[in-house]
């Protein structure tokens, strides 16, 4: 199949449609990939890149065309400004660059913001090809519960547009089965299918010590280590990380390792000083090759998000990601996140935004026998292969496009 990729981000940004992209690839389609500028998550972007010009290059033999695009930047004003730059500029010029071109399917990306499916439904009518959009998060209700945006009125004006984007494509895909039960009644005719997350295969990998980089993170290594891997946001609430920490300080064995970027890690660096904090590591971001071992060194691995009832609903794809590392996992979360941990057998999970509970989850490992915390994580790893594995979740995701492409020419 011919396959055109919308999604704002994509590699170097470190998200999972970069690794569908190449599997997609190396099953032998044809893929491109319609993007912007990479500045996730710190709002800068990256070197090599300026924010004006459309630009094209490879990737994994993958076409990329990048478009003019704002930089997310501080504060709620840059960020609404990056969304609309994305899709005005991916409506100027991605007919341009991707001219003479034709497409069996365009497949968007629908995490934050779901604005970036508009220029896809744009391409779908221009190419005309059937649209497939796989909704990420829940739009209006995560913008209201990040506080991006609490007007009632813009909120209604928000929920117009989701209706619309919804409407106008050919299959939804939700990366929760909660979602479906939410998504259906907006969507109207439109078919809503689960979908859920999954990580590369190299994240499944056993091998250690694949980047020279692991010598410079000793607390993995050093005592009892509890890893927290990704985005640190307003979302994740990463403030009870902190508290849990703060009431465990006087364990100098316990070690929180919290690996990643992004607009809270500023405020904990400080509270770090502030509490003076030993048992609490921000050592940054690392390229998404050393996460894999990163993760297997880990002796807990944490999730986190805020209590927000559209959270409840969701499940953060770092859920899959620690699941295929075969580590035990800590949730602090509630509703369908926390029930996966459950279900798998593969942690605890404690409710969102509770440090004492999550102190005493923390506790709880760190006292368990390691044989008890290593059938933890076989669980994990099972119930990943049974439902999360990479390579099959991909071979679904090429019946979906070949079933709504077959729709699309029988019904033209």
């Amino acid at each position: 199949m011919n396959i055109l990729i919308v999604s704002q981000y994509f590699w170097p940004e470190n998200f999972r449609i970069t690794d569908i992209a190449k599997t997609l690839r190396e099953k032998g389609h044809l893929v491109e990939v319609m993007t912007g500028k990479p500045n996730y998550p710190r709002g800068v972007i990256y070197d090599g890149y300026k924010s004006l010009g459309c630009v094209s290059e490879i990737h994994n033999e993958i076409p990329i065309h990048r478009i003019p695009m704002l930089a997310r930047g501080l504060g709620g004003l840059r960020l609404a400004l990056n969304y609309a730059s994305f899709v005005i500029s991916s409506i100027l010029f991605s007919p341009w660059m991707l001219r003479g071109k034709k497409f069996d399917v365009i497949f968007a990306f629908g995490n934050s913001p779901i604005l970036q499916a508009i220029p896809a439904i744009f391409l779908g009518w221009i190419k005309q090809a059937p649209v497939v959009l796989w909704v990420q998060d829940l739009w209006p209700e995560s913008l209201h519960a990040t506080g991006y945006i609490k007007n009632k009125l813009a909120l209604k004006l928000v929920s117009y547009i989701v209706r619309f984007i919804y409407r106008h494509v050919d299959l939804l895909l939700v990366q929760s089965e909660a979602f479906i039960d939410l998504v259906e009644p907006v969507a109207s005719n439109t078919p809503v299918k689960y979908y859920p997350n999954s990580v590369d295969e190299s994240f499944t990998l056993r091998t250690e010590g694949r980047d020279a980089k692991l010598t410079e993170l000793t607390e993995l290594t050093d005592g009892f280590s509890v890893v927290f891997a990704g985005n640190i946001g307003s979302a994740q609430a990463v403030e009870v990380i902190m508290e849990a920490a703060t009431l465990l300080k006087e364990y100098s064995d316990i070690q929180f390792v919290i690996i990643g970027d992004g607009s809270r890690r500023d405020w904990m660096l400080k509270e770090v000083n502030n509490r003076s904090l030993s048992n609490f590591h921000l050592p940054g971001r690392f390229p998404i090759e050393t996460m894999p071992s990163f993760m297997q060194q880990a002796s807990v691995l944490l999730v986190t998000l805020a209590d927000h009832k559209i959270f409840t609903v969701t499940v953060p794809s770092k859920v899959q990601a620690y699941m295929a590392a075969g580590r035990p996992i800590l949730a602090c979360l509630n509703g369908e996140g926390a029930r996966l941990v459950v279900k798998s057998k593969s942690g605890l999970a404690v409710p969102a935004e509770n440090a004492k509970a999550l102190a005493e989850a923390v506790l709880e490992l760190y006292e368990m026998p390691m044989v008890e915390r290593e059938k933890l994580g076989k669980n994990g790893f099972c119930y990943y292969e049974e439902n999360f594995n990479h390579d099959k979740l991909v071979i679904d995701l090429i019946s979906h496009f070949e079933s709504v492409s077959q729709n699309t020419k029988e019904s033209t």
